[in-house]
């Protein structure tokens, strides 16, 4: 029970920091612009401890599952709120406005870069990086292309299409992509080896457990859960760079699936699934819970933007149509639409609870 309730500390605090870091880039860019930060929340509800600095009140509040920068002029339980004053989020132009939502999500985006880029230097577990373990067969798969071809277990292939490649990753990507036959160079003992072979395409389960169809040739890769992959200075960048574009595409793809119903709405997490990861991710170890904590603080960023009213994604909506039509919104269709973001996002929550609870029971 105490270890329990050590790692739901821990998955606490390790929310709190991807709020932090969302909350500062509105804060910085706000600060940037001259509007006055009036209050500085980690959590919601009742204030527990409070401390003015700066200009601003720095709050810490129970509910952690979230937090919020109050500007001067704005704010999203009364959106009819306004204050022309020069120190003013209304006082801004549309598009200043723009930049301050936009620097949230960036925050949490730039986070999970630098975290990925930590993992990378540190030295990372083969599970946190298996695309770029050495492209070393371990196991050769009965009647595949690459048995017909002549490939073993150990042999390393060190280019595709007189391409040099140094990652597992960049195999699989010329395999997939190719509707040709395929040429090999590859390192046995020490011999090379100039193999030709054609994949074939099989039926797998893609990230969102749909049936897809990919090339293949039957080969795996060498790989122990133990492995230590150790990158310099320029790869650890181009690891964490590809991390973090991959974890943008999968969370918008997943969005947008999860939107026109090609993936079940089942799928969609609460509170209790995101509690459970961060715990489970913990106890693996320090390394693990920075990359489950890179790949949430990209799903903030990512779901922020989202064009709901009550979201950085809503409001920048409103702004672009200040810009495009010389106007602010209506007071009272702000405030309905407000309204209906709120009822939105709370509808669901709730649904995403329910999901968890049916997990958990499941």
């Amino acid at each position: 029970m105490l270890t329990l309730i050590i790692y739901s500390i821990i998955a606490l605090l390790a929310l709190s920091t991807l709020v932090f870091f969302h909350e500062l880039g509105h804060f910085s860019a706000a600060k940037f612009f001259g509007v006055k930060v009036e209050r500085f929340s980690i959590g919601f509800g009742r204030v527990l401890f409070k401390k003015e600095w700066l200009g601003t009140e720095w709050a810490f509040a129970p509910i952690l599952l979230g937090g919020y920068v109050k500007l001067k002029g704005q704010d999203d339980i009364n959106p009819l709120e306004r204050s022309d004053d020069d120190d003013s989020y209304n006082s801004k132009k549309p598009w200043q406005r723009i930049v301050i939502l936009l620097a949230g999500p960036a925050a949490n985006i730039i986070l999970a870069f630098f975290i990925y880029l930590f993992i990378a230097l540190y030295g990372a577990p083969a599970s946190t990086a298996s695309g770029y373990i050495t492209p070393t067969i371990s196991k050769v798969i009965p009647n595949t292309p690459a048995q017909a071809a002549g490939l073993k277990s150990d042999d390393r292939v060190v280019k595709i299409n007189n391409k040099p490649i140094r990652y597992w990753y960049q195999l699989k990507s010329e395999i997939v992509k190719s509707d040709h036959t395929i040429t090999l160079d590859v390192k046995r003992g020490e011999e090379l080896l100039h193999l030709k072979l054609l994949p074939k395409i099989e039926k797998r389960q893609n990230e969102f457990n749909e049936t897809i169809e990919q090339r293949v040739i039957g080969i795996t890769p060498k790989i122990k859960k133990s492995t230590i992959i150790e990158f310099g200075l320029i790869d650890a960048f181009s690891y964490a760079l590809n991390e973090t574009k991959n974890a943008m595409f999968l969370i918008t793809k997943g969005v947008q699936k999860i939107s026109t119903g090609e993936v079940d709405s089942k799928n969609i997490a609460g509170a209790i699934t995101i509690f459970d990861l961060l715990i489970s991710f913990a106890k693996a170890g320090f390394i693990y819970l920075l990359f489950i904590m890179a790949l949430i603080s990209v799903n903030l960023g990512i779901l922020n933007l989202l064009p709901i009213p009550a979201l950085d994604g809503g409001h920048i909506v409103f702004n672009i149509y200040e810009m495009v039509t010389k106007r602010a919104p209506s007071e009272n269709i702000l405030y309905k639409l407000t309204l209906a973001g709120w009822l939105f996002l709370i509808g669901l929550m709730v649904f995403g609870l329910y999901n968890d609870v049916n997990r958990i029971w499941g």
